[in-house]
Order: structure tokens, then C-alpha cells, then sequence
């Protein structure tokens, strides 16, 4: 997102800046123009257009899905939520190499959490429920996080995944949560949470609970990018590149990596309590599968774990492909594993690294403009790509089925 050379931590004063407030203002680099936002974040003049614009998209997202019936805000809206679950696993995959396959116990904690109060206690107030989910889906982190640490690399991905099963089996065999059946977050309209106080009406509730997801995605999105631009973030990179370095230069590696996990697990919490207001019924598939961990961690690829907004794409993709195809035909799960893999082969960088400057998409997009005739050299490469590996094929199966070359 920085554009400038100037960090989060830089500590010159605004007039070095050429500046009197902290408001938006332009500044030049290198002949280059740049609109300062806050401390550290230097965008471009395009940039600056394009997260307007994509803001604008998610505040008229409610518009739009009443213009279609294709487009349902409830899927759009649970695509935001899984995204921003994905966002906070990133912080794991991106800067400490860590693949956790157990995110989705953070997601059902959170969803779990509004549910048991929403239903045993009787708590009306959306804030309350979310910052009752957050906490205890953090508290959870830190348990999962201290007991999980203490490995890394495949055990680790075991363990988190074995922990996350183990909430699974235990939402399923409580009927204090409702079992299989799941328990409910306040349904029916005149049973539906309220925002300050405020009683909101059946077709209000909707677009209002979907605009208070924006408002939470756009300050955690905030946050994140604060927290990974500080020297905490730093800190991150430099232990994903060699842990045993990082030690040896004096960072309390086990500490750090811990703190991450939370900070993760506390995105997971907060998107499982905003699911359980916009559900309004949690089930353990739904929220605590093992499968619902490994679909939160491809978000992420997906839309790109090299970038900051990629996992909050890859999650709304995911989703919409996986809502679309039901329409189409009942091998759904068929059709939308083959655009995943038409995505993954196209995007490699994901949807959102794979387009920004310097990739290799952009770099061939731009040989094209400049001249159309080598796609032609592409396509022969490709043919001759595709033969070399056939021919590989072939010598390799000789050798399997009669053992000799």
C-alpha cells in the first residue's frame, strides 16, 4: 500500500512533509505526486481512486443485490465475513509461514459465543454479543495458540486442525448448544437483536447488520495494515524468513509468534459473532468443520496471502462461486473446483497480487498492449510445453508398467 519511501515508524515531524495537519494533503517524491492519508500510508493519485471506488462498491453492495436476483446480499454478505476471518489468518500464512488448518474453531467460538448468550442469557444488544464473541473467541486463541506453538510446520497444522475438531465434536454432542441442530442468535422479527438500543425493523435489519460489517471491516482492515507496517510486523517477516536468525538478533520469537496467532484469532472471533447476527442460526458444519478451515485458508491464497485486502477478495469469490454454481447444476462442488483451478493457474500470485504492478501477469498484459504477436510465441510455448510434458508422461508410465526405460 506504501507507495513512498517513508515506514509507519518514520519519526519525522509533518513539516518534513512540507505539511501543518494531519488531514489528507498531497506531497512530490522523485518528481512523483502523492496523497499522504494518515502516518506511513503514501498512496498514488490512482490508488487512492481505487480503494474509493472499492469502498463505494461495498457501501452499495444492498443497491445492487435489490437490482438482481442472481445477487443475493446474504451471500455477499457471509463471502465479507469469511473474508475478513481470512484476513486474520494471513497474519500466520504471510509473515510467520505458519498454516493453520484449525481457524474455523475461532469462527464457531465467536458464533457459538453470540448464540449461548443471544439464547441461555437473553443479551438483545449487538454490541454486547460482538464483544463477548471477540473475547472469547481471543481467549481461545491464546489456549490454542500456547498449547499449539510449541511446534511448528506440520505438527503444528496437525494440532491446530486436531483442536478445532475437538470443538466440532464437542458442539455436536452438547445439547446445551443445540447438537447438530445448532442454536439460534435471536431469530424471528420481533425477536431480532438491537443496535443501541434501537429496535430495527425485519427489512432493516439486513442492510443495517451488513453495513455495521463494512464499518468493521474497513477499521480491522485499518488495523491490520498498521500492525504489519510497525515494527511488530517486521518483527513477523524477519521470524517467517529464519526463526533461528530472529532469536539471535534478540527477538522473543515464541512471544511474537503467539501474539500473532491471538491477533488472527481475534479477526476469526469477530467475522463468527457478525456470521451468528446475520444467520441468526449457528450450526457446527456450518462454522466448526474442519473443512470450513481449510475453505478459510484457500481464501486467502486465493485472493492473494501476498497482500492486505487479497484474503477479503479470495473470501468473496469463494463464496459467490460456490452460491452461483448451486444455480447451475448439482455437480456445483465439480464446477466451482474447476474455476478454482482456472483461477489458481491464470492468478498465481492470487486475484489481488496477481494484478498489482510488477507481477507477471500485469508485465505480460502490458507486452500485449505494446504488441499483440506474441501471443502467438505464448501459444507455441505453451504447445511446446504441454508436448514436453506428455512425452514426460509417457516415459514415466513405461518405466512404472514394464520397469525398464
Amino acid at each position: 500500500m506504501t507507495d513512498h519511501p517513508s515506514t509507519a515508524d518514520d519519526p519525522r515531524p509533518l513539516e518534513a512533509w512540507g505539511r501543518s495537519s494531519y488531514l489528507p494533503s498531497t506531497t512530490t517524491h522523485d518528481g512523483e505526486r502523492y496523497v499522504r492519508v494518515t502516518r506511513g500510508m503514501v498512496l498514488t493519485p490512482l490508488r487512492v481512486v481505487g480503494w474509493l471506488a472499492l469502498l463505494v462498491l461495498f457501501v452499495a453492495v444492498p443497491d445492487i443485490a435489490s437490482l438482481s436476483s442472481s445477487i443475493q446480499l446474504r451471500v455477499l454478505h457471509q463471502g465479507v465475513l469469511f473474508g475478513l476471518a481470512a484476513v486474520g489468518l494471513n497474519v500466520l500464512l504471510r509473515h510467520t509461514k505458519l498454516v493453520s488448518f484449525g481457524h474455523a474453531a475461532f469462527f464457531g467460538t465467536g458464533a457459538y459465543t453470540a448464540g449461548v448468550l443471544a439464547t441461555h442469557f437473553d443479551v438483545t444488544s449487538m454490541i454486547l454479543l460482538l464483544a463477548a464473541a471477540t473475547l472469547i473467541g481471543t481467549l481461545m486463541a491464546g489456549v490454542i495458540g500456547f498449547l499449539s506453538l510449541r511446534h511448528t510446520g506440520l505438527y503444528f497444522s496437525l494440532l491446530t486442525l486436531a483442536f478445532g475438531q475437538l470443538l466440532y465434536a464437542i458442539a455436536q454432542g452438547q445439547s446445551y448448544v443445540g447438537g447438530s441442530d445448532g442454536i439460534s442468535v435471536r431469530p424471528g422479527d420481533a425477536n431480532q437483536a438491537t443496535l443501541l438500543g434501537a429496535d430495527l425493523a425485519p427489512d432493516v435489519y439486513a442492510v443495517v447488520v451488513y453495513y455495521l460489517t463494512v464499518l468493521v471491516v474497513v477499521v480491522a482492515l485499518f488495523v491490520m495494515w498498521r500492525i504489519v507496517n510497525s515494527p511488530f510486523g517486521n518483527a513477523l517477516d524477519a521470524i517467517g524468513q529464519d526463526r533461528t536468525r530472529a532469536q539471535f538478533i534478540g527477538i522473543p520469537v515464541r512471544r511474537y509468534v503467539l501474539a500473532a496467532f491471538v491477533l488472527s484469532g481475534v479477526y476469526g472471533a469477530l467475522a463468527g459473532g457478525m456470521y451468528g447476527l446475520v444467520q441468526q442460526h449457528v450450526r457446527p458444519e456450518s462454522t466448526l468443520y474442519f473443512l470450513r478451515s481449510g475453505e478459510i485458508l484457500f481464501m486467502a491464497i486465493l485472493g492473494g496471502f501476498g497482500t492486505l485486502i487479497g484474503p477479503l477478495v479470495g473470501g468473496i469469490v469463494l463464496v459467490f462461486l460456490q452460491d452461483v454454481g448451486q444455480d447451475f447444476t448439482n455437480y456445483f462442488d465439480a464446477l466451482t473446483g474447476l474455476v478454482l483451478v482456472l483461477l489458481v493457474f491464470g492468478f498465481p500470485r492470487g486475484i489481488v497480487g496477481s494484478l498489482q504492478s510488477g507481477s507477471p501477469l500485469r508485465d505480460r498484459a502490458g507486452a500485449l498492449v505494446d504488441d499483440p504477436s506474441v501471443a502467438g510465441d505464448w501459444v507455441q510455448d505453451g504447445a511446446d510445453a504441454l508436448v514436453a510434458a506428455l512425452s514426460r508422461a509417457k516415459r514415466n508410465l513405461v518405466v512404472l508398467v514394464f520397469g525398464v526405460r
